[in-house]
C-alpha cells in the first residue's frame, strides 16, 4: 500500500507532440489491421482465396470491373486493404525514424519491425495464391498478420498517458500467459480452418486430431483469461483502466466460446459466425496484449518510484 503512494505521488512525463501524432496513427492501423484480418476470414470462409486467380494484380488489372462479384470483390478488397497497411506501415516507420530524437529509444525499431512483418506478410499473401491456399502458408499468414496486430498494440498502448497505482501484483505475468496460449489458439484455429479439418473430420473422419487440439487448446487459454479476471476483481485498488481491460478479456472469452460452439454444431455453415469467431478471437488477444503492456508499465514505474525513495533515504 505505501508502494501505491509513492506511485501516485510521481509526476508522468507529458508525451511530445510527434509522439502523440505517432500514437494515433498507430491506433488507426491497429484498427484497420484488426478489420483486414476479418475480411481475410470472410475471403476465406466464401471459398474466394483464389477468386483473382493472379498476384499481385487481379486478372492482369488493378480493379477487375469485368471479372467482378462477390468473391472477386472480397479478394480484391482484401489486397487492397492489406496494401494500404503496408504503405502506412512505411509511413510509420519514416515517422519513427525522422522524430526519433524526440522519441522513446525502442520505437524506430519496433516500428521498423512492424514494417518487416508487413512485408514478410505480403509474401506470405502472394504465396497463398501461387501455392494454391497450401496450408501451412495460409497458417504462416494468420500467424504473421496476428504478430503485426500485436507488434502494433505494443507500440500504441505503450505510447498513451498512462499513471497506474502500483497495485499489479503478477497480474501482468498472467496476462502475458494469457496472450500467448490465445494467439497459439488463434494458429490451431488457423490451421483447423486452411486444413477444413471440421469438413474432413465430420465427413470422413480425417485430420480428426488436428480438429481436437484445438478444442481442447481452448481450456487453458480460458482459464488463464478467467484467472486474470478474477484476479483483477479481487484487486480494489487495481487502476480502473486495468479493471475495465480484464473484464472485457472475461466478456469476449465467453463470447468467443459460445461462437465456437455455435459454429462447430453448424458445420461452419454460417458464415457471419465464422468471421465473428475470428475476428473476436483477434480482440480478445488484443484485449489481453493491451492489459499485459499497460501492466508491466505499472510494476516498472512503481520500482523507479521505490528505488527513488530508497535513495532519498539514504
Amino acid at each position: 500500500m505505501a508502494e501505491s503512494v509513492f506511485y501516485q505521488s510521481v509526476n508522468t512525463q507529458e508525451p511530445s507532440q510527434p509522439a502523440e501524432r505517432i500514437r494515433r496513427f498507430v491506433w488507426k492501423i491497429v484498427i484497420a489491421t484488426l478489420l483486414l484480418m476479418a475480411v481475410g476470414s470472410a475471403t476465406r470462409v466464401m471459398n474466394a482465396g483464389l477468386a483473382c486467380p493472379d498476384w499481385p494484380l487481379c486478372y492482369g488489372q488493378l480493379v477487375p470491373s469485368q471479372q467482378m462479384n462477390l468473391q472477386v470483390f472480397l479478394e480484391w478488397f482484401h489486397r487492397l486493404d492489406a496494401a494500404l497497411i503496408g504503405l502506412s506501415a512505411i509511413a510509420l516507420a519514416i515517422l519513427c525514424w525522422w522524430h526519433r530524437r524526440v522519441l522513446p529509444n525502442w520505437l524506430p525499431g519496433a516500428a521498423t519491425f512492424a514494417l518487416g512483418l508487413i512485408i514478410f506478410q505480403g509474401v506470405l499473401g502472394g504465396l497463398t495464391v501461387t501455392e494454391l491456399l497450401r496450408f501451412d502458408i495460409v497458417t504462416a499468414h494468420l500467424g504473421t498478420a496476428l504478430l503485426f496486430f500485436t507488434t502494433l498494440l505494443v507500440i500504441g498502448t505503450a505510447l498513451l498517458p498512462y499513471k497506474g497505482t502500483g497495485a499489479v501484483g503478477k497480474l501482468p505475468w498472467v496476462g502475458l500467459t494469457a496472450a500467448i496460449l490465445v494467439y497459439l489458439q488463434s494458429l490451431l484455429g488457423g490451421l483447423v480452418a486452411s486444413r477444413w479439418a471440421l469438413h474432413q473430420c465430420f465427413g470422413s473422419s480425417q485430420l480428426c486430431a488436428v480438429m481436437n487440439s484445438h478444442i481442447a487448446g481452448v481450456v487453458p487459454a480460458t482459464v488463464a483469461t478467467l484467472t486474470l479476471a478474477v484476479m483483477a476483481w479481487r484487486m480494489p485498488a487495481l487502476h480502473k483502466e486495468l479493471r475495465q481491460l480484464a473484464n472485457s478479456a472475461a466478456a469476449l472469452v465467453v463470447c468467443q466460446i459460445l461462437l465456437g460452439v455455435a459454429t462447430f454444431w453448424l458445420h461452419l455453415q454460417v458464415e457471419p459466425l465464422t468471421v465473428a469467431h475470428q475476428a473476436v478471437g483477434a480482440a480478445l488477444l488484443g484485449v489481453l496484449v493491451a492489459f499485459t503492456v499497460l501492466g508491466w508499465r505499472d510494476r516498472a514505474a512503481l520500482r523507479e518510484v521505490v528505488a527513488q525513495e530508497l535513495g532519498n533515504k539514504n
